[in-house]
């Protein structure tokens, strides 16, 4: 398809195809015959470009065809770029098309109405990261809220399972979470091995709402990771990706290979 198709407006495009569908435009083209369709700095390069078309042999009513496959498939990716969107931390260029990842998350978290799914390895500032998380919990009575967070063992450090979890719970509840319900809290067995075998982390970083919109993202849930550091993400709007996404997490929990923070209530 020659190029200067691809250069002028959808609106500008549709009149093109409508005039020869309808017969207005008839070859040979000239410019004055296309002014009727398309702004006059386009008409040259759309003239010379059906002229082109018609000295191969194709018919105006060929042309049109083949630009209404043009315009489906110029709609095809509208539809995609309105569904995904590059989610940013850290400094801004010139001519960046991006949100930032804190604005993001407030959005996302101030949105939810029935679910929201949050996994994340580290976690400091709790209550200002959580704040409106917390909130919407709080005044829509029927969210339901799971997070999927690192309970981290140190090196070295033998203190026993259900003491370190003791500890995660009481820090989680009294120096990270703002609001009055709780969400349930869930951890990866694995994280407390003691040595370093079969030892893992659970660092997925990632939100879903309402089996709707999925934001994954580098960015822990820190205020540094949404408002400071080189972070980057990504913010779909599929429900079949983020219904998937969260089934992913939901599956590990039905097989209890992700358990359930004892004490977060």
């Amino acid at each position: 398809m020659a190029s200067a198709f691809n250069q002028i407006s959808k609106t500008a495009l549709v009149s093109l195809t409508d005039g020869l569908e309808g017969g207005r435009l008839t070859a040979p083209y000239k410019i004055i015959g296309l002014r009727q369709c398309l702004p006059e700095p386009e008409c040259l390069a759309i003239c010379e470009d059906l002229n082109r078309l018609k000295d191969l042999g194709l018919q105006p009513n060929q042309i049109a065809a083949m630009l209404r496959i043009v315009i489906e498939e110029r709609d095809s990716a509208q539809q995609t770029a309105d569904k995904i969107e590059l989610v940013w931390t850290g400094p801004e260029t010139e001519g960046a098309h991006s949100r930032d990842t804190g604005v993001v998350v407030r959005e996302l978290f101030a949105q939810a109405r029935m679910s929201v799914l949050v996994s994340g390895f580290a976690v400091f500032q709790g209550k200002q990261v959580f704040k409106t998380l917390a909130d919407q919990m709080d005044s829509e009575h029927g969210l339901s809220v799971r997070m999927f967070l690192n309970v981290a063992r140190a090196h070295m450090d033998d203190t026993s399972n259900a003491e370190l979890l003791r500890r995660f719970a009481e820090s989680f509840c009294s120096e990270h979470w703002p609001g009055r319900r709780f969400p349930q809290v869930f951890y990866d067995p694995r994280s407390l091995v003691l040595g370093g075998g079969s030892k893992a982390s659970l660092h997925a970083k990632c939100i879903v709402v309402d089996d709707e919109r999925a934001f994954v993202t580098s960015a822990n849930l820190t205020e540094a990771a949404q408002e400071r550091n080189i972070e980057a993400g990504v913010l779909i709007r599929d429900p079949v990706f983020s219904k998937a996404l969260r089934d992913q997490f939901e599956t590990l929990v039905s097989k209890a290979l992700l358990k359930r923070v004892p004490g977060i209530s």
